[in-house]
């Protein structure tokens, strides 16, 4: 049959036919809706509702009808897992296994294929790029949708929409959110985009609740196994809110015994010893011998990928997990256990966001095996304690005379356990309440960044144009009203910089031609990082490093330990930023107050007290220079640390530095940060018309970051042309 001559019902016909399975009520009517819309669906359910297969749909219609289509997703890994599943699903169904391709910045396979998986951000920057033409393009399918809530990425789903031609039909896949009839009303009145809406708040394998309060997690997770498959509840997820708490529940239980000869020899093939000779490995090959997994963002890439792939072959029973996986890829659990209900800094802990608690729970339960799924949520440890005390307690007959019993009863008073005042802890209704809320909304959250309002302003040069995307977006007139008063802070803080200038009535804007030089600077706020590139051309290669290194932000505990040793001060420094804030008035020293700190959903960590007084760094001055010259006060994150500096100083050994700085749990995050610095001083570098100091640092990062997993930084820096090239953060 001729691609081009058939019909959308055939194709549904065909479709339906090559289903293996009969597709449940929720199922056909999304698969009804899509082929029978023009405009295109939101379909909402919740995990495990089988919403993959009506984006199988929309896949197999762009092959069988030989046109173009677009599947986004939030995250890289997530991409790459449905990557492979739809390649194996062309296959399947006749066509290559090439039709398929993926390209996420960090990695690129087939990129010219009819369908392509990608992160959202390269769809918007496609809708953006002159390069890349979609008028071939049939469909776009945006899974995750719910990220639209996203406060740091939301907008790039929002724009996606706004720019995406209305003669390419939407799939809009999501779990369950609050207001899918009023976002769907927006979409219609807003952009003329009339979506067919599908919704379900059941779940194909349901979910059972429990709360434990009687049984400590080294107790709760043998309990858990069994050989008889009724009575067992693992493989289980074990969420925890902070890295360092992963590793603490992991130590616990060394002593548990959880898998049997057989698995543990299995295990040991898959783990050769020269891959975890170093760093947190010896350590992690142990664990996973004893049936345990840590999953984490301090773990290094090669590390996870071995315990997703002994997890999914049911060779070890438990992964104890952030909640950045139940976000992520698909790692499909019997059950999921909470250690805990609150998160957040020490003394200020709060209940966790029944999104992110909907989205743990939704872990539970694998279609193809599981009929059930058990979510658990633990008791405080002090609350078990108490527990334990007092069934001892009531057990023993306080009517006794018999004097052993009476000395029993003295002694176990004097042992009563309690609640301590400097712990928070959480109770049964609470996890009810978590269970019995309803989903988020969606909203426009942030402002949009400067990198979107120059594309936006580049587009069109004039400022009606923007504010007229703002007066549209999803929130409440209050929101907006705010949104186009931060656009005059941005407007402002452009001129002052003179990259624009703006005509008598404002509604239009002159854009100087530098302005297309903060096109270059996608891992930093760009009129910093043009700010920063203006000013280092006085400084020597270490001002440089400490300069690149203080804008990337990691979390508050790694920074404490990798912070500015005593050095040199440079040119740049003595002989400009010194004298130049002084005459200036600026103070050259800091208490470390008030101080903005990165949002760090695994990193509890934080100083207790303020630092006491000392001088200025070289990255502070430089902010502090920086503030001065804005219009309008901004918040950016500046954190002077020292890490490819401080491997440089250990002879480039990376296992060396996180040793001795107490990283090895964390090595994972530094690798993240050399890899980001490589990226970041290549944009410098472009910035610079080829500064070799900022190609040494790039250089140097690379070769360090290869020794320690070559293949993930080969993938991550693959496509670095490309990204240099791609308009918006990633």
């Amino acid at each position: 049959m001729n691609a081009q001559n058939i019909t959308r019902d055939e194709i549904c016909t065909r479709f339906l036919d090559a289903l293996p399975f009969d597709p449940y009520p929720f199922q056909e009517e999304a698969l009804l809706a899509w082929f029978e819309t023009d405009d295109g669906t939101l379909v909402t359910a919740p995990t495990g509702m089988g919403k993959t297969l009506i984006a199988e749909a929309a896949i197999f219609e762009a092959l069988a009808g030989g046109t173009k289509l677009y599947y986004t997703t939030p995250l890289i890994a997530l991409s790459d897992q449905k990557f492979r599943e739809f390649q194996d699903r062309a296959e399947a169904w006749g066509f290559s296994r090439d039709d398929v391709g993926l390209i996420t910045g960090n990695r690129k396979v087939n990129p010219d294929a009819s369908v392509k998986i990608v992160v959202a951000e390269i769809l918007l920057n496609h809708l953006l790029s002159e390069e890349h033409q979609l008028q071939d393009v049939s469909a776009v399918v945006m899974d995750e949708f719910h990220y639209f809530n996203d406060w740091d990425r939301g907008v790039v789903w929002e724009l996606s929409l706004v720019l995406l031609p209305k003669s390419i039909r939407l799939m809009l896949l999501s779990a369950t959110v609050g207001n899918t009839r009023d976002f769907a009303q927006w979409l219609h009145k807003e952009y003329g985009r009339k979506l067919t809406l599908v919704e379900s708040d059941d779940r194909k394998i349901p979910l059972e609740f429990e709360w434990v309060g009687d049984k400590l997690l080294t107790e709760q997770l043998p309990f858990m196994r069994s050989d008889d498959d009724e009575e067992c509840r693992s493989p289980a997820l074990v969420f925890c809110f902070n890295r360092e708490g992963c590793w603490s529940i992991a130590e616990k239980l060394k002593g548990a015994k959880l898998i049997g000869e057989s698995a543990r020899d299995e295990i040991e093939k898959q783990l050769p010893r020269e891959l975890f000779a170093d760093g947190i490995g010896p350590k992690l090959r142990q664990m996973l011998m004893r049936g345990i997994g840590v999953h984490h963002a301090g773990v290094l890439p090669k590390y996870k990928e071995i315990i997703e792939s002994l997890f999914l072959q049911k060779l070890i029973p438990f992964v104890i997990c952030t909640e950045t996986l139940a976000a992520g890829i698909n790692l499909p659990a019997r059950s999921v256990v909470l250690h805990a209900l609150l998160k957040g800094r020490r003394g200020e802990k709060k209940l966790v966001a029944p999104s992110a608690a909907h989205q743990m729970f939704g872990r539970a339960g694998r279609p193809q095996f599981d009929s059930k799924g058990y979510v658990y949520a633990l008791a405080h440890d002090d609350d078990v304690k108490i527990d334990k005390w007092r069934k001892k307690y009531d057990a023993i007959d306080p009517k006794s005379k018999d004097p052993g019993i009476l000395r029993a009863r003295k002694q176990l008073e004097r042992k009563k356990p309690s609640r301590r005042k400097t712990e928070q802890y959480w109770t049964e209704g609470q996890f009810e309440s978590l269970i019995n809320a309803g989903s988020a909304k969606l909203v426009s959250r942030a402002m949009i960044p400067y990198n979107v309002l120059i594309y936006l302003l580049t587009r069109s040069e004039t400022l009606d144009h923007v504010r007229d995307f703002l007066s549209k977006r999803f929130n409440q007139p209050e929101r907006l009203k705010k949104f186009q008063e931060q656009l005059d802070y941005m407007i402002d803080n452009l001129v002052s910089f003179g990259f624009l200038t703006k005509n008598e009535d404002a509604s239009n804007v002159v854009l100087d031609e530098k302005i297309q030089q903060l096109k270059l600077f996608r891992s930093v706020d760009p009129l910093y990082g043009s700010f920063l590139s203006a000013q280092l051309h006085r400084a020597d290669f270490q001002e440089k490093l400490q300069a690149l290194e203080s804008v990337l932000p990691i979390p508050p505990v790694l920074e404490r330990k990798t912070g500015i040793p005593e050095l040199e001060p440079g040119p740049l420094q003595t002989e400009v930023l010194q004298p130049t804030l002084l005459k200036m008035g600026i103070v050259l020293s800091s208490d470390d107050g008030e101080v903005v700190r990165p949002p760090d959903e695994e990193d509890v960590d934080y100083w207790e007290e303020p630092a006491p007084a000392r001088p200025l760094t070289l990255a502070e001055m430089l902010k502090s220079l920086y503030d001065a010259k804005l219009a309008t006060p901004e918040s950016i994150l500046i954190q002077p640390k020292w890490v490819l500096g401080g491997i440089l100083e250990f002879e480039s050994e990376f296992y060396k530095f996180v040793r001795a700085k107490d990283l090895i749990k964390d090595e994972g995050l530094i690798l993240r940060h050399l890899l980001r610095l490589t990226i970041l001083a290549g944009e410098f570098l472009a910035h610079s018309d080829g500064d070799p100091d900022y190609e040494q640092i790039a250089n140097l990062a690379t070769g360090i970051c290869q020794n320690v997993d070559q293949r993930y930084t080969e993938r991550f820096l693959e496509s670095a042309e490309e990204a240099k090239a791609n308009p918006i953060q990633q």
